[in-house]
């Protein structure tokens, strides 16, 4: 089977055979063609790379005789459609746009399963990273890579309590590279930090024995904490920690690649903060390679706003030689992940990257005198400070235990507001035994003493004919689990638009019949957000949203961008403007819960794992309803509809309080409405206040749902604690 650039890739056809397949090739590929200089149509490069057979140039290529000049360093795209027949073609579309390194992200929560998961149900947020979807995956980017003429890496996760096991897996299925840093599994997920890091003393060996790169997760804690630009110290220890334990467990130093986000973005002076920090990883970490990331704690629904801090980024990177340049789309801060974006995006690293060819053959960084020096050395002293601390407070294990990490000062400093977790608690707490003496396991790629003399062989799969890293007819190939959720449903649901002449607008699935729209209309923020949904009604679109408005000037105008097309003239008079919502001043709050204590119960809901907008909400450091007296029984990330229920009714609860980011499939709403029936069925709902909240989520879709009241984008915790004492006040009324 062969790719031709004017016909389609034929998903179907990939799925054929997919337990026959075998991958071509292990190990990560780095660009080649690099370090020499590049004659590409009538210009000379410097940090060039060697071309594509096959490419989409950039928009402004014609006027230079159509070259596509390929940056020296490997580009990735970060896919997380939730549907991984959808992700192949925008694999392919991305390839043609030059990314040779595909990320593809798992599904919300999959760091928290405890076994290998089969079959290929659709994701939420991502994928599940199934062995069906692995393989039909790097079944077509075998294809892909011979259309572009050039090894496509192909990337996800190794973490959770299954890392070892997705390890395996990955291995077997031709994985290229992978995340895989213990630290993230402690901080972020709550996982029991001795067996995260035997776990990943396993993962480790077996990517190296693959020759997977590896990338390290350092970069969350600059995602995470309050104030980015003050973890760097700790981010330089988090990484120092991940490799030598990566280096420890068997790895290649070219092969262990550092997570990198530049800690800031505009409105601050982000380059003086950024810069320094990037020469700082540079120059502690040169023998290891650093894959750069866009800054997304910052981002809003604005792409240019994303795009001019992912440039400042790019610029950092050429500066500082990046290995890896990942380019997170702009929609990251919309929620709503489309294929036009994955390909804009790494059409901003090209093209960036073309645009400062040749940079350092004309300046140098200062590194004898002056502010980038003094920076360079302050961090430097800050990160070895920390680690000497760590080393004395008894390891890094008790280091986690007393809250040292992600702590929003800037160290020495200290605000207290770490994530510390117990040395003995968490999940898979006491799960880690040690091995008898005589133990031995009859695969390859195993860390550790394996006791291999007693058998007097060197190659411990040799005792069974070879593992499956040998023999792959020892792999169970396990196909569809769910007849309802499958690819197969799903390509007939759109089978009309399969190898025919037929046609449907799309944005993140085939057919989905989503159609972006940007408009400006003369008015104030509120009437033309009312305005352009009332356009898009017109126009006959369902489920309408408003995904980005932007004001130009109050009086004059706001751009606002929508899904659907308009081609009539709307009065804006003809309009019901909604009342804007009348807030009570803090004072009133707090009195109303003086007088008569309000208890909440909140929590992310589904297999939501987003957190912060919840904990913005409610915190008392992010002004939220903690400020009123309120108080919050904060249940965490990915809880089910029935425990945030129980809980409420356990504690007699005056309020639920439910996050739901994810949008996906309507997942959204679906959980609201499912809350709100709970409510019904377990005979509380007259007597409980139903609050959601989300990116995606607006009052009347809430409503809709059985909630009582929706927060969008924007909502503060004086918003959301004044709608529980008003509907508080009401439900007391009525009552009389």
């Amino acid at each position: 089977m062969d790719l031709k650039k004017n016909e389609k890739l034929d998903v179907v056809e990939i799925l054929k055979d997919l337990d026959q397949y075998e991958p071509r090739r292990r190990g990560w590929h780095w660009r080649e063609g690099t370090g020499t200089p590049q004659q590409i149509g009538k210009f000379t490069y410097y940090d060039m790379s060697e071309n594509l057979k096959q490419s989409q140039p950039l928009p402004a290529a014609k006027y230079f005789d159509d070259i596509d000049p390929q940056p020296k360093c490997v580009i990735t795209t970060e896919i997380a459609s939730g549907r991984f027949e959808d992700d192949i073609r925008r694999m392919r579309m991305a390839a043609w746009h030059g990314a040779d390194h595909l990320m593809v992200i798992r599904t919300a929560g999959q760091s928290h399963y405890d076994g290998l998961i089969e079959g290929t149900p659709q994701g939420i947020g991502g994928i599940p990273i199934t062995r069906k979807q692995v393989r039909a995956q790097r079944k077509a980017l075998d294809l892909i890579e011979d259309e572009v003429g050039r090894p496509i890496n192909y990337h996800s996760y190794v973490s959770g309590v299954a890392g070892p096991e997705i390890a395996v897996m990955f291995t077997e299925e031709g994985i290229n590279g992978a995340h895989q840093d213990p630290q993230y599994n402690v901080l972020y997920r709550n996982i029991n930090m001795v067996r995260s890091f035997v776990d990943a003393a396993e993962a480790k060996s077996i990517m190296a024995y693959a020759g997977m790169a590896q990338i390290d997760g350092a970069h969350n804690a600059n995602a995470t904490a309050r104030e980015a630009w003050k973890v760097m110290p700790e981010l330089l220890v988090q990484h120092a920690i991940n490799s030598l334990f990566s280096v420890k467990s068997g790895m290649k130093k070219e092969n262990i690649c550092l997570s990198t986000v530049p800690p800031s973005a505009p409105p601050a002076p982000a380059m003086r903060m950024d810069l320094p920090y990037a020469v700082t990883l540079r120059e502690l970490f040169k023998d290891y390679k650093t894959r750069a990331q866009q800054n997304t704690k910052y981002m809003e629904s604005s792409t240019r706003e994303a795009t001019v801090t992912h440039v400042l980024n790019l610029l950092i990177s050429q500066l500082t030689s990046a290995d890896i340049q990942s380019t997170i789309t702009p929609d990251e801060g919309r929620n709503v992940p489309w294929h036009i974006y994955n390909m804009e995006a790494v059409d901003t690293a090209k093209q960036a990257f073309a645009g400062m060819d040749g940079l350092m053959n004309m300046i140098s960084l200062r590194r004898d005198e002056g502010e980038l020096a003094e920076k360079t050395r302050e961090l430097k002293e800050r990160a070895i400070l920390f680690m000497e601390e760590m080393i004395e407070a008894g390891g890094y294990f008790q280091a986690v235990e007393d809250g040292f990490f992600v702590d929003s000062g800037m160290y020495p400093e200290r605000n207290g507001d770490g994530i510390a977790r117990k040395i003995d608690g968490g999940i898979a707490a006491g799960t880690v035994y040690a091995r008898d003496e005589d133990y031995m396991a009859p695969v390859t790629a195993h860390f550790g003493d394996n006791n291999l003399e007693q058998y007097g062989v060197t190659d411990a799969s040799s005792l069974i004919g070879g593992c499956t890293f040998e023999d792959r007819s020892k792999i169970v190939y396990i196909d569809e689990l769910d007849e309802n959720d499958n690819v197969n449903v799903r390509l007939e649901e759109v089978k009309e638009l399969l190898d025919s002449s037929k046609i449907k607008p799309e944005m993140e699935w085939r057919g989905d019949g989503i159609i972006h729209l940007s408009m400006f209309l003369a008015t104030e923020e509120r009437v033309a957000e009312a305005a352009a949904l009332e356009i898009a009604r017109r126009m006959n679109l369902k489920d309408v949203e408003v995904i980005h408005k932007e004001i130009m000037q109050e009086a004059e105008g706001t751009r606002v961008e929508v899904k659907g097309v308009f081609d009539q003239i709307l009065d804006i008079d003809s309009l019901v403007i909604p009342p804007k919502p009348e807030l009570l001043s803090d004072d009133e709050i707090r009195a109303e819960i003086d007088a008569k204590p309000m208890k909440v119960v909140c929590g992310t809901i589904g297999e939501d794992e987003h957190s912060v907008g919840l904990r913005e909400i409610i915190d008392i450091k992010h002004g939220g309803i903690e400020k009123y007296g309120i108080e919050c029984e904060y249940l965490g990330t990915s809880v089910s509809v029935e425990k945030i229920v129980n809980a409420a009714i356990e504690l007699n609860a005056d309020a639920i309080l439910a996050s739901t980011i994810i949008s996906h499939d309507d997942v959204h709403y679906k959980n609201m409405k499912k809350i709100a029936d709970l409510c019904i069925e377990k005979g509380i709902r007259d007597e409980i206040i139903l609050v959601a909240g989300g990116t995606q989520v607006s009052n009347d879709y809430a409503v809709d749902a059985g909630m009582d009241q929706g927060f969008g984008r924007g909502s503060k915790g004086v918003h959301v604690a004044t709608t529980l004492v008003k509907k508080r006040r009401e439900m007391e009324n009525e009552a009389k």
